[in-house]
Parts: C-alpha cells; structure tokens; sequence
C-alpha cells in the first residue's frame, strides 16, 4: 500500500471517529463543541437532519478557503465537508437509541468521558493524514494567515462567534462545549505520539 492510499485510509476513518466522538458528545445532552452545536441547533430549529445542515453549513465556509486558502483544500477537506453531518446522525441514532436519553446528571456526563477521548483519537488521525482541513476549521487558520494573529486566539474567536450563535438561538451551550475548547487540544496531541506517528511514522515531524 502506498503512502497516499494509506492517508487517505486513515484520514477517513479520522472522520468517522470524529463524527463518533460528536455523537457521544450529543448523548450526553451537556453540549457539543460550537461548530457542531450551531449545526445541532439549525437542525432542531428547522427540521433540517443534522447532516444536511452540516453539509450547506460546511459550503457556506468553503468560500473563505477557495478565495484565500487554496492550499488547506483536499480530499480531506471533502470528507469532512460532506461526510461528518451524517456520521453523527448514524451513531447518534444508534447510541441514543440502545441506551435512551440520560436519566440523571450523572449519567450525562459519564458521557463526556468516551466523547473527548474518542473525538480526540479522530482529530489526531485526521489531522496527521494531512490531507487538508475542514471548511470550518479553516476559518481560524485563514485568520491567523491574513490577520497575523496566533492560531489560539482566532479559533478562540470562531468557536465563540459559533457558541454565541448556538445560544442566541436557544441551543444548548454547556459543559461539553467547555471540556472541548479545554480538552480537545491536549488529548489529541497525547494521540498523535500514542497512535498517529506508529500508524503514519512518515508524517511524524
């Protein structure tokens, strides 16, 4: 198997990992991270199924990179794009579906746990395939590049402007939502030594 095969191999499971992660995030009723938390709300508010939502969302946020970030589009981008919606929809319907709706607090945030490891695991396979980023999640990166602002600070400032939307609208925004911008970064930099560099050791740096 070439190297280009294997990325785009593990790239894809990356999204379907994630979409995993979001869905669990979902079960546990406590909030997803902004960007999926906008699109759960549109979704409930129009009757839209999340992955449709996704994928109009995800077109809408294309335009940024194809005028000024040509060079974070490829076929990760598209799988992402187009693919990530709708893997939450499965799982979700899956996992809410076998166990139900959290009955207490408690059960709710036993949720969180798998939810920031699993979508963390996902983010890492993702992002070391390297094989381009997500619509959305260009929006930080084209900021940092033109605006010269530290990366941080401009994913900072879009997932704010996506949380702050989510709950203008009367979405839920809560301790999921927190756990990610926290957690997110720290875990899947543990996964990217632990899993993605022995899986891919041509994309270590």
């Amino acid at each position: 198997m070439n190297t280009k095969t294997k990325r785009i191999i593990w790239c894809f499971l990356g999204v379907i990992i994630i979409g995993l992660g979001c869905a669990l995030f979902k079960q546990s009723a406590c909030g997803n991270d902004a960007f999926t938390a906008l699109n759960i709300t549109i979704s409930e508010k129009t009757g839209i199924s999340l992955g449709t939502v996704t994928v109009l969302m995800n077109c809408i946020y294309l335009i940024f990179p194809l005028i000024w970030g040509r060079k974070y589009i490829n076929i990760g981008t598209i799988l992402n794009g187009v693919l990530l919606g709708y893997i939450v929809d499965f799982f979700f319907k899956l996992i809410n579906g076998a166990f139900g709706d959290p009955s207490s607090l408690v059960t709710r945030l036993l949720w969180l746990v798998p939810a920031v490891i699993v979508i963390s695991l996902g983010i890492s396979l993702y992002q070391t395939a390297d094989l381009g980023v997500g619509p959305y999640d260009y929006l930080a990166l084209g900021l940092r590049d033109h605006l010269h602002f530290p990366y941080f600070a401009c994913r900072i400032f879009t997932d704010s402007c996506c949380a702050f939307a989510a709950w203008i609208m009367g979405g839920l925004i809560g301790i999921g939502t927190l756990l990610c911008a926290l957690c997110l970064g720290p875990f899947t930099q543990f996964f990217d030594k632990a899993v993605s560099f022995k899986v891919m050791p041509e994309q270590a740096k």
